[in-house]
């Protein structure tokens, strides 16, 4: 998993003045000695070969990790921000700017210390980094799934490309909650490929479809709940502004209260 895979130059052409930007902070980032990962599009491109247009560059850090990049960024006399402090800051420069990422915001995907282990190496513009390993990345990617923008090809495409690589009782583990998820996903990809249904573990499927078997002998819940919330709360929005239902993580003092 270590090995190298360099970023081909002529998959990328961002302007000038954008890839000067970005080649700064990836090589200020690679001399603090904080621990980030590399994602988005230039990872994607990295284990997959697909090449498209990006407005950014994405890396991912712990919570306390992000913190230090901003301090360190901001005493090298760069514009830092927390755009969103549950999951995102940024390193800006006019237009240009390069997303700190430590957490997904509507499903608790935080980046720890684990991500890191086994992280294989690339070179982007001339600095070598590390990616978020294959099954974190397929993670990161299956909550985004909204009106402007949903990454699901990304999932299968990860999938077909690197499934020997992805640790699939670790992504299990990850999923348990929202296994139905990764059910959706893993379908997805079987449909889009047919002839690649082996990519998927056959264990990994019996035990989905086991899930869904059981939990069609048990009662729907009681309680009026949204789960769209956590892939989009904007779409979703009228669902509980108006329809009567729930949050995905709801007051829990609340409901317990009223049966109480």
């Amino acid at each position: 998993m270590n090995e190298q895979r360099p970023l081909e130059k002529s998959h990328f052409e961002p302007p000038p003045l954008a890839e000067q930007f970005y080649t700064e902070v990836v090589k200020l980032l690679a001399q603090s000695d904080i621990p980030f990962l590399l994602s988005g599009t230039y990872a994607l491109s990295c284990y997959t070969g697909i090449s498209r247009p990006t407005k950014d560059v994405d890396v991912f850090a712990t919570a306390g990790d992000s913190l230090k990049i901003l301090a360190h960024f901001r005493d090298k006399e760069f514009d830092v921000e927390i755009v969103d402090e549950r999951w995102l800051a940024r390193i800006t420069r006019g237009e240009l700017f390069v997303d700190v990422i430590f957490n997904m915001p509507t499903a608790s995907t935080h980046v720890t210390d684990d991500w890191f282990h086994n992280a294989p190496n690339a070179q982007l513009f001339g600095t070598a980094v590390k990616l978020v390993p294959p099954t974190e990345f397929v993670w990161s990617k299956m909550f985004v799934q909204d009106r402007y923008r949903y990454d699901g090809a990304d999932v299968v495409h990860m999938i077909l490309k690197r499934h020997e690589e992805i640790d699939w009782h670790r992504l299990l583990s990850h999923m348990e909650l929202y296994w139905e998820v990764l059910l959706m996903h893993l379908l997805n990809f079987r449909f889009i490929y047919p002839s690649e249904r082996d990519d998927i573990p056959t264990w990994l499927m019996d035990e989905l479809l086991e899930r869904l078997r059981v939990q069609s002998s048990i009662p729907a819940p009681g309680m009026k709940v949204c789960r769209g919330r956590i892939f989009s709360p904007r779409d979703y929005l009228p669902d509980v502004a108006d329809w009567g239902f729930s949050e995905p993580v709801g007051n829990l003092e609340e409901q317990y209260s009223d049966k109480h």
